[in-house]
């Protein structure tokens, strides 16, 4: 096949896969023009006049802020730094942690990494509550007899949103791909006619405007700036996306489709308010005609539908990775593409959002409320994104210091600036997904530092695997029929359920592999590379499995094909902590008794490894932390 053909073959699959991202990635950025102009003149913590001056200055910010932030921010260069295809703070993460794996900065730069993944994980359940609700607030604008009716349907619509995330977001992505086409081709439309009836307001796009409006206002200005940030909150589940789709169809879907709608809608609301200053209680639908207001109303709910879609699906991958790096307990994560990678869906995440969602829908019940505790989480995880970003630049792009040094000091300025500006909401709700962000941070360090105190304790004592057969070899056990599978995490050493089992029972299968599973700090690897066999002689083999973070394990059928193993009917013998809460030095006895709740809650390791039930079998072990 020539280039050419080659280049044409893949056009419509990039052109399906733009759709689909436009269908599960700009949702959230795509949604803001239903509050974010609102919001920067009538925010909580301040009130903007709508003046000329004011109205241009926002409309600079807000044009500029798109610029930098989510085109030369995230698509031009964070999104260069991939791993493997996937994106995500953790993914970001792991391409610097090899490079410094032997300095205390890697303990930093994880930590760093942590704490990022734990602040979406707030913005995650903040994102669905006001996208819906503020669709739905549109029907107030027709009539207030809609307003007791506005609470319990944004909860239903919150609640059907989650019941469907189990069909995968290839599904979501190809029924809203097509509807957020016409979403952004509207927002658009309605903005241009404004624009047509004002064109003065192009003067925006020069940045003196933005300069100016600080100049004007003083403190006022940086608070307004808190409220101008809800325009860009989608970048960092756009990044987290990435491995759903690719770089290049989010790319062609932005410059083509998403920001000429954006920016036009912005400009729109901007020469609404030039011409009629009272429609700043509403400006989004107060664009629209009177008799398209209801069917505004529906489109405006199924864009919101599609807007919760990008951070829930962006917890999901996140969720992954945490999982498979050693970071978050087991999850059962089900895989919804057979052909797509990367489209998984996790029932637990899935479910603990919705009640978050509710809960906050009924708490807060207003998108103006929820705004006030809306970026503070989302500015703190694009700081420590610039900040791993230049670890990047420097150690896997090889850029000079001085190159990495102007550009993440330029965009470290501008995330501390929107930062600043979101401080005041900390008071009226900001705290909100920042103790959510302190809660998943502790039980994610608590994890992390819990295994590796199991291993640590474990390990006391422990025997090589060669050793321990020549041991055998002095007074060796009865050899039975059959074949055995010991899962141990520590690769050449002899699993506790092994010497458990041979101490008990005075038998050895005529067959046995010593099995650890290896998780890699790649995505996925290659599967012609996964296994790694070494025979030990009488029977007995040493196998290392290697997958990658975005990657299920499948032992049976990896397994399946070594010589002598019939997964079908071998027995796998798995070792099962019980943990002991104690004074030792390690974590804090709290932490300890944490740890050991997450354990005897996590998946099993039957399930999580996809193990046939009937032939599992668990042996305890007590481990004092």
């Amino acid at each position: 096949m020539t280039h050419e053909a080659a280049a044409r073959r893949g056009l419509p699959r990039t052109a399906g896969l733009t759709v689909g991202a436009l269908g599960v990635v700009y949702g959230d950025i795509g949604t803001s023009p239903l509050y974010a102009i609102r919001e920067s003149f009538e925010g909580a913590g301040h009130e903007l006049a709508v003046t000329e001056a004011n109205v241009l200055g926002v409309l600079s910010l807000i044009l500029w802020s798109l610029v930098v932030v989510i085109t030369i921010k995230y698509l031009l260069f964070v999104m260069r730094a991939s791993n493997d295809g996937e994106g995500g703070i953790l993914a970001l993460t792991s391409l610097v942690t090899p490079a410094v794996r032997r300095h205390r900065r890697r303990t930093a730069l994880v930590l760093v990494g942590l704490f990022g993944t734990a602040l979406l994980y707030g913005d995650g359940m903040i994102t669905p509550a006001i996208s819906v609700l503020s669709a739905v607030e549109g029907t107030t604008v027709a009539t207030a007899s809609f307003e007791d009716y506005v609470v319990p349907l944004a909860i239903v619509i919150l609640i059907g949103i989650f019941a469907v995330q189990r069909r995968g977001t290839a599904a979501v992505g190809r029924v809203f791909g097509p509807v957020m086409i016409l979403w952004f081709t509207v927002l658009g439309l309605l903005g241009a006619v404004e624009i047509a009836a004002e064109p003065g307001v192009w003067r925006a796009v020069v940045p003196t405007h933005a300069v100016g409006f600080f100049a004007d206002n003083g403190i006022n200005g940086v608070l307004v700036l808190g409220s101008v940030f809800l325009v860009v909150t989608g970048g960092e589940a756009l990044y987290a996306d990435m491995g759903h789709f690719g770089r290049a169809p989010i790319v062609a879907g932005w410059l083509a489709v998403a920001f000429p709608g954006l920016l036009l809608n912005y400009f729109g609301q901007g020469a609404l308010l030039l011409s009629t200053p009272g429609a700043v209680d509403n400006p989004f639908y107060r664009l629209a005609p009177t008799w398209s207001l209801y069917p505004m109303v529906v489109l405006a709910t199924c864009a919101t539908i599609i807007a919760s879609q990008a951070l829930i699906s962006g917890a999901f991958s996140l969720t992954m990775q945490a999982t498979q790096l050693g970071y978050a307990p087991r999850v059962q994560i089900r895989h919804t593409s057979g052909e797509a990678r990367g489209q998984i869906y996790v029932p637990v995440v899935n479910w603990v959002l919705m009640v978050a969602c509710v809960g906050l829908v009924v708490g807060f019940r207003s998108s103006t409320h929820l705004a006030a505790a809306y970026g503070v989480a989302v500015t703190m995880t694009m700081v420590v994104t610039t900040l791993i970003f230049y670890v990047v630049a420097r150690e896997r792009f090889e850029w000079s210091r001085r190159a990495a040094v102007a550009l993440c000091g330029t965009l470290l300025a501008v995330d501390l600036a929107f930062f600043a500006g979101n401080i005041p909401k900390i008071p009226h709700g900001g705290w909100f997904p920042l103790v959510v962000a302190a809660v998943v941070f502790t039980m994610l360090t608590t994890w992390q530092t819990g295994r590796r105190l199991v291993g640590e304790r474990l390990r006391l004592g422990q025997i090589p695997l060669v050793t321990y057969l020549k041991e055998l070899s002095t007074d060796p056990p009865l050899r039975v029929p059959g074949a055995a599978v010991y899962l141990y995490s520590v690769s050449g050493m002899t699993p506790p359920s092994l010497i458990a089992n041979v101490r008990a029972n005075h038998v050895l299968h005529e067959r046995v592999l010593v099995v650890s599973v290896v998780s890699d700090d790649v995505p996925r690897t290659d599967a012609g590379s996964r296994l790694r066999v070494r025979e030990l002689g009488s029977g007995v083999g040493r196998v290392d499995v290697h997958y990658g973070f975005m990657e299920s394990p499948d032992l049976g059928a990896d397994l399946d094909g070594i010589d002598g193993l019939d997964p079908e009917v071998a027995h796998y013998f798995l070792g099962k902590e019980i943990i002991v809460a104690t004074a030792r030095p390690g974590m804090a006895k709290w932490r300890e008794r944490l740890f050991g709740a997450m354990l005897r809650n996590t998946t099993s390791a039957a399930d999580y490894f996809r193990l046939p039930p009937t032939q599992i079998v668990e042996l305890g072990a007590r481990v004092e932390l």
